[in-house]
């Protein structure tokens, strides 16, 4: 006889073959038993998030207005395309001259080049700024 989609019909049972009398015991690792109050404190992974500099820049210039979770998230999102677009152009920067180092000079132009105008100038001026007071403390 056939079936419905015209494969042999078989009235034959298939089994599985006898288990041996002589089983090992499963080499699975075997968790020790926890007491209630030894529960162990699961580790949170850090995610990393510009959080928390966001909120000092937005206090800075707005001291009463709060931010939503949502909000920060988009403004979180919106820095890290920032600095991948201007690490990227410093990258090409390198390349292009011939460069093994990326240093402050590859990032002002790339800074220049990825930000609109006056929001470059004031990138360029805060970056000199930094880089200003970083030196003069590492030599002190």
């Amino acid at each position: 006889t056939q079936s419905t989609w015209g494969f042999p019909r078989h009235n034959t049972l298939f089994t599985m073959a006898p288990k041996s009398k002589k089983e090992e015991p499963s080499k699975k690792a075997v968790k020790p038993k926890v007491e209630k109050g030894d529960k162990k404190k699961k580790k949170k992974k850090k995610v990393e998030s510009f959080a928390s500099y966001i909120f000092k820049v937005l206090k800075q210039v707005h001291p009463e207005t709060g931010i939503s979770k949502k909000s920060m998230s988009i403004m979180n999102s919106f820095i890290n395309d920032t600095f991948e677009k201007v690490a990227t152009e410093a990258g090409k920067l390198c390349k292009y001259n011939k460069k093994d180092t990326l240093s402050s000079r590859e990032v002002q132009t790339a800074l220049r080049l990825v930000l609109p105008g006056e929001l470059a100038k004031h990138a360029v001026s805060e970056g000199t700024k930094a880089v200003t007071k970083f030196s003069s403390g590492a030599s002190a």
